[in-house]
């Protein structure tokens, strides 16, 4: 009886898939054999695709909907990546970006692609919408050179965590600041990994004091993504077409695999595509080579991490409790060199582990010797350092 009663199961099984009109009919070789020459499995699977899409677009565009209208100020901090893309076209479908009901920010880290920045101004031609663009702070907006003056074109080999405060956090920041953001827009997804595999439509983010944030495609995986940029011929970055599944600074972005072998093209993927569409492979091709401080790979730029904004507890020879006197300005640091007088001035960055190292040294010898010994913090006006104090 049991076997008879786990046929049936199984049978039941076999063919739920099938049109069948009955149990009887099902049984039959000859029906069977029919129907199943009826069957299309690849159009009910293209159907069935086309349906969860629908279902997430309206979820996503639900969510869209509660950050911008109600909320005064919501702002897309935009990457360009392929979910970022997706959300673009979503904001545009809505209205909110003719309209500027939404903003976007882009924060230009000096290391990005050349193609990066390009596809930000073909994507506002595309879309009617002007973005408001971010980089380290006191540096004009696309001058290279300038940043590399004031913080050195190597700071992310010295200390790859405040390249991350300098070039990523702080900008980003300042710019939810400067647009009065109220409610943050932004692409993660659980797909992206084990870091992000709890994020919701909607959470309070660790930064600003508990602003609003809003995961429009947060249950979206990056065959949605892809799928749904196919689907509407949606701009997306050149890189994808070049082996690259997400795209963040050039110096630590590789293809995936890197031979390049797996391509978005003419909308559809060329070569293997599970190498990016499997679970939590989206970023595997970012970081690459970055260590944490503590040793770990690094996974996240500190952007949506908390407490990523302070790369040290506190200054070094700190006023009014060191023996060592403070120069606070370039001006005074000249007037030190100019005075003749026998001083020894230390050159520091608080965030340099050489000069923590330091600090008890010079302290020791500024209470033992008889000459002034003076602090200069100079990570920030690099030129001048190299032009003055070298």
């Amino acid at each position: 009886m049991k076997a008879a009663i786990f046929f049936l199961l199984s049978a039941t099984a076999v063919y739920g898939f099938t049109p069948v009109p009955s149990f009887s009919n099902a049984v039959k070789s000859s029906t069977v054999t029919k129907e199943a020459e009826v069957f299309d499995q690849e159009a009910y699977i293209a159907e069935s695709k086309e349906m969860r899409l629908k279902h997430l677009e309206e979820q996503a565009m639900f969510a869209l909907k509660i950050a911008v209208e109600n909320y005064g100020n919501a702002v897309f901090p935009n990457a360009l990546i392929a979910g970022d893309c997706v959300i673009t076209h979503l904001l545009d479908r809505m209205g909110y970006l003719k309209d500027g009901k939404c903003k976007v920010m882009v924060v230009d880290t000096f290391h990005l692609f050349p193609e990066t920045m390009k596809f930000v101004e073909e994507v506002e031609n595309h879309y009617g919408f002007k973005a408001e663009v971010f980089c380290a702070e006191g540096v004009p907006v696309g001058d290279k050179a300038a940043y590399d003056n004031k913080y050195g074109a190597d700071l992310w080999k010295e200390n790859i965590d405040e390249y991350d405060r300098v070039c990523k956090v702080e900008p980003f920041q300042r710019g939810l600041k400067t647009l009065n953001t109220d409610c943050m827009i932004n692409g993660r997804t659980r797909w992206q990994g084990a870091e992000r595999a709890w994020i919701d439509l909607f959470e309070n983010a660790p930064i600003g004091g508990g602003l609003a944030k809003c995961n429009p495609i947060a249950y979206w995986t990056l065959e949605d993504t892809f799928d749904y940029i196919a689907k509407y011929k949606v701009p997306h970055h050149p890189l994808h077409a070049k082996g690259y599944p997400s795209i963040g600074d050039a110096k630590d972005t590789i293809p995936i695999p890197e031979d390049g072998s797996v391509r978005f093209v003419d909308w559809k993927f060329d070569g293997d595509f599970t190498e990016w569409l499997d679970y939590g492979l989206e970023r595997k091709g970012r970081f690459v080579g970055l260590k944490n401080a503590d040793g770990s790979t690094k996974t996240e730029c500190g952007i949506h991490v908390s407490g990523a904004e302070k790369t040290w507890d506190r200054d070094l020879w700190e006023v009014e409790k060191s023996s060592v006197k403070k120069v606070d300005s370039s001006d005074s640091a000249l007037e030190v060199k100019k005075s003749g007088k026998p001083s020894v001035m230390v050159v520091y960055a608080p965030w340099c582990k050489y000069s923590q190292e330091m600090e008890d040294e010079f302290e020791k010898f500024a209470k033992e010797s008889n000459v002034d010994v003076y602090s200069f913090r100079g990570d920030e006006v690099r030129d001048f350092v190299q032009a003055e104090l070298n």
